[in-house]
């Protein structure tokens, strides 16, 4: 059977490839699959323990079956469009690769909260000077730019499954707040120092489901969402993250 294989990030640089067909014995595992992929790069066996798979743009298990024609996604470890909707509900994810503006701020200011609400909590994560922490395999390379300061990022995403996810988590945010008025925009691409790379809208009749709403969205998008981050130093880069969460945090009293 033949499987299409997916690398992202480190993982991609690591192989030298972004996407191939391998082909498999029928009822192999995603297990068996990363093995024959090791045996043609073995420079990715350091990641494993990091690593995270997607069968067909959903968290899956290494002992999960695969079928002929699958999809499957290696995620490494990760960055710590939007649909038309009644008015009484808003859930807008996007993924742009252009820079996002005071205008962008404004927009959701006008678009997210009805008259109903009390409340509209925004939050603006914006690229920093001071490093973070080295995804597992990049210590050395951190190594090398200590003491440096970070001069921009370059962000890279799955973009299906990261939408798919978005679309996920702010289904379990109306679930879990009441809150279904909610907007998340990440960049991709080169997003210079100072510059906003994730901007996260949700509004709701009161700020206290607001703020809950807010925070929950960029902990389960830092968490979750298969984004990567390479930081980037006036003599090198590093990618940073951890490996990623593939199921949603427990709600209390769980």
């Amino acid at each position: 059977m033949h499987v299409t294989v997916r690398l992202f990030a480190m993982l991609r640089q690591q192989a030298g490839w972004r996407e191939r067909q391998v082909e498999l014995p029928v009822g192999s595992s995603i297990e068996d699959a990363w093995r024959t992929l090791v045996q043609e790069a073995p420079t990715l066996t350091a990641s494993r323990e990091a690593v995270r798979f997607a069968r067909n743009r959903r968290y899956a298990s290494a002992d999960e079956r695969l079928d002929d024609g699958d999809e499957l996604a290696l995620i490494p470890p990760v960055a710590g469009g939007s649909e038309s909707a009644p008015a009484e509900t808003t859930f807008r994810c996007e993924l742009r690769a252009e820079p996002i503006a005071d205008e962008l701020l404004a927009e959701l200011r006008s678009t997210v909260p009805t008259s109903a609400d009390g409340a509209l909590v925004i939050f603006v994560g914006q690229t920093r000077e001071s490093p973070g922490t080295p995804a597992p395999g990049e210590e050395e390379a951190a190594a090398r730019h200590a003491g440096e300061v970070v001069t921009g990022l370059e962000y890279e995403a799955f973009e299906e499954m990261t939408l798919q996810l978005l679309q996920e988590v702010a289904t379990e945010i109306k679930q879990r707040f009441g809150v279904s008025r909610l907007a998340i925009v990440h960049r991709v691409g080169h997003v210079g120092l100072g510059e906003p790379s994730v901007v996260i809208a949700a509004a709701a009749t009161h700020r206290g489901a607001a703020f809950d709403a807010c925070r929950y969205a960029i902990d389960e998008l830092k968490a979750r969402a298969p984004i990567w981050k390479e930081e980037h130093f006036a003599s090198g880069s590093v990618w940073i993250g951890s490996p990623a969460r593939s199921e949603p945090i427990a709600e209390e009293g769980d």
